[in-house]
């Protein structure tokens, strides 16, 4: 159950992800029945009025919740975030052209991996030496003479890490924020493309959500097949086929509770406030806690950190699933604990595990 009653399970989850407990009350209603027009959302044609309304509804909320600028595109499109891996290097990396990948992590690599079947990805700063544990300064970046395009992934889910500003880039600027999209305000002027999967922050799995500069989305190009054309998707306002209507929906009632909550700036000043809590916690551990991430490149919607030793990681999940705090364990390729605490996790939330990692790290340090 998903709630702020302090009585109830706290989840935790990297994704798919906490959701506001008024959206889910709202989704509840919508799936028996949509504003009134006695069929539910999960029935209604995707030519028709009432979803029409939904999405063009949608559209406009992202765009409000955003401040995203009139000359980018807005798209919703199935496959996930997995799919941009591929689908950004198909409609943007041209013959002949380059494009400059920055590796931070899981996700950075299976994208390098993908563009690399389509054309020619260059790693231009790789964080395996470190173990994804920072971010590089924009001087470590060794950028091609005349890319296309420069990929970063603006939160990593896996080892805890935000980039703080967006880095130094050649070409257009391509940011995938899946992990964190709407958490904080965007500089739209430093960036081309900015994704984002919606299971994360933004709605139930299997949408991502693509804002495109027109300009770049001019470019793309033409000789693909149809579902995998950016532009064709834009043409056709995202129902090029049949779209994801639910999860369209849930993702339009996010975006106005969003905006419920005071918008992006004040998404970030809770955020950044709840972070502090687990932070603080690991910090005044006296070396019980260790954070993965560097301090000054860490996440706030994904804390990671480990205990001294592994049978100890157990068992804080174990004394923590018992205190109502599920999903506590971390990715399954560095192991840990991490504490995925999203725009839609209670302060609360955050105060309670705080308690425990202290009462925790007092009994077994």
């Amino acid at each position: 159950m998903t709630t702020t009653d302090s009585n109830h399970v706290l989840n935790f989850s990297a994704g798919p992800a906490i959701l506001p407990v008024s959206v889910l009350e709202q989704a509840r209603e919508s799936i028996l029945e949509l504003d009134g027009t006695g069929i539910g959302i999960l029935e209604h044609s995707h030519r028709g009025p009432a979803f029409t309304k939904v999405i063009d509804d949608a559209r406009n909320a992202c765009r409000t919740v955003g401040n995203i600028p009139d000359d980018f595109e807005i798209l919703f499109l199935q496959g996930g975030a997995s799919s941009m891996f591929a689908l950004i290097p198909m409609n943007l990396l041209g013959e002949g052209r380059a494009a400059d990948y920055i590796h931070t992590g899981t996700w950075t690599g299976k994208a390098i991996k993908d563009a690399g079947l389509i054309g020619d990805a260059r790693t231009i700063w790789d964080g395996s030496t470190c173990e994804f544990r920072h971010l590089p300064e924009d001087a470590e970046l060794r950028h091609s003479d005349d890319p296309v395009y420069t990929y970063y992934c603006s939160n990593n889910t896996i080892y805890g890490t935000m980039w703080p500003a967006p880095p130094a880039s050649k070409g257009a600027l391509v940011n995938d924020a899946s992990s964190e999209m709407f958490s904080r305000p965007i500089d739209w002027e430093r960036h081309d493309l900015v994704y984002a999967g919606a299971q994360k922050n933004l709605g139930p799995a299997g949408v991502a959500l693509v804002i495109i500069r027109k300009d770049l989305l001019e470019r793309s190009r033409r000789d693909l097949p149809s579902m995998f054309r950016f532009d064709r998707h834009a043409e056709q306002g995202s129902c090029l086929n049949t779209p994801p209507t639910f999860g369209i929906h849930v993702m339009g009632l996010v975006f106005n509770w969003i905006l419920e909550q005071g918008g992006l700036a004040a998404m970030q000043e809770q955020n950044l406030s709840k972070a502090a809590t687990l932070y603080e916690s690991i910090d005044g551990s006296g070396g019980f806690y260790t954070g993965h991430a560097r301090q000054d490149c860490r996440s706030t919607m994904n804390v990671t950190f480990t205990c001294p030793n592994p049978d100890l990681d157990s068992l804080f999940l174990a004394e923590a699933e018992d205190a109502g705090m599920r999903n506590l364990k971390g990715h399954r390729s560095i192991g840990g604990l991490r504490a995925s605490i999203y725009n839609a996790f209670p302060a609360e939330g955050c105060r309670r595990l705080a308690s425990f990692m202290d009462e925790f790290a007092a009994r077994n340090g």
